[in-house]
């Protein structure tokens, strides 16, 4: 086995156990129910920072996070990227929290082909017919959920590009996952303590409030926030941005279950319509995407 096959084969096992686990995440938000999706947001981006931080040491990584801290272009990159996770983040659990975990699973569906309109805009991509028909398919399927049940599109659709974009981002980035996700809890830091040191102030605080159980879900959630993250960075690193955006269907797949079969939200019709569309043009996205690969391993064969 050649390193770029090690490579490549380390990258769908780092992106699976990411996926995996943002798949089952609403169950973890679900036990915080009691608790404001602000204050949630803050508590991971704390928690983040402390977990990131004794990693940092263990690994010896502080020099790096230095080097990247002081390269300009990175920072600034960094300082977007956190922007945009931190937003994700915040639209994602408000979604959980008030029943709408079915267009978050739109949204992340929805993500990959976002990718695919990235790589055509600022990558100057080609799409061949049958992507083409992919994404105006999935436009579609969009379009008709909006007419007719379209009061959490936005959400849907705030999620697919905040994470695309994020995705993007953080792939072109000259920094390591480790490093970059530090820098980005660091630059979200000062808000969230603020935040959670004025909740305090105000008697308004959670921590504490709940007893020992929300307690732990709170600072358990600097683990959970990063080590999913950790995993995808690094995945994006090692995997072509098409073979990520695959392995995503399992996060919002298993999103689509809980959804329906754990929390009772209801499927209408445009939801079933939008759905298969965005399915089919996946299918079709997917089928493409494998017989491009055998025929590129057939030229090189050849």
């Amino acid at each position: 086995m050649t390193n770029e096959q090690r490579r490549t084969r380390a990258g769908l096992w780092l992106g699976l156990g990411a996926y995996l686990a943002w798949g089952v995440l609403p169950l973890y938000f679900k036990a915080l129910a009691h608790v404001d999706p602000f204050e949630i947001v803050a508590h991971r981006i704390l928690w983040s920072l402390v977990f990131l931080a004794a990693l940092a040491t263990l690994w010896r990584r502080w020099p790096a996070i230095r080097t990247a801290v002081a390269t300009p272009r990175v920072a600034f990159t960094l300082l977007v990227t956190a922007a945009l996770i931190g937003v994700n983040w915040l639209i994602y659990i408000w979604a959980v929290l008030n029943g709408h975990v079915l267009e978050g699973s739109l949204g992340y569906y929805l993500n990959p082909l976002v990718n695919i309109l990235l790589g055509t805009l600022l990558l100057k991509e080609r799409l061949s017919r049958p992507r083409k028909f992919a994404v105006g398919l999935a436009a579609a399927g969009v379009a008709v959920l909006a007419v007719g049940a379209g009061d959490g599109l936005w959400i849907s659709l705030a999620l697919a590009f905040t994470f695309a974009l994020y995705g993007f981002l953080r792939k072109v980035a000259p920094v390591d996952s480790l490093e970059g996700l530090s820098i980005e809890t660091a630059f979200l830091g000062p808000l969230a303590l603020v935040w959670v040191l004025w909740l305090q102030s105000r008697g308004m605080s959670s921590l504490g409030a709940f007893g020992i159980g929300t307690d732990l879900l709170l600072i358990l959630a600097g683990a959970l926030t990063a080590i999913p993250l950790l995993l995808f960075t690094a995945a994006a690193k090692r995997l072509p941005y098409s073979t990520l955006g695959f392995l995503q269907y399992i996060a919002p797949s298993l999103q689509f279950l809980l959804a329906v079969l754990v929390f009772g939200e209801r499927l209408t019709f445009a939801h079933i319509l939008c759905f298969g569309a965005i399915w089919t043009a996946l299918a079709i996205f997917t089928l493409e995407g494998l017989r491009l690969a055998h025929k590129a391993r057939a030229e090189t064969l050849a």
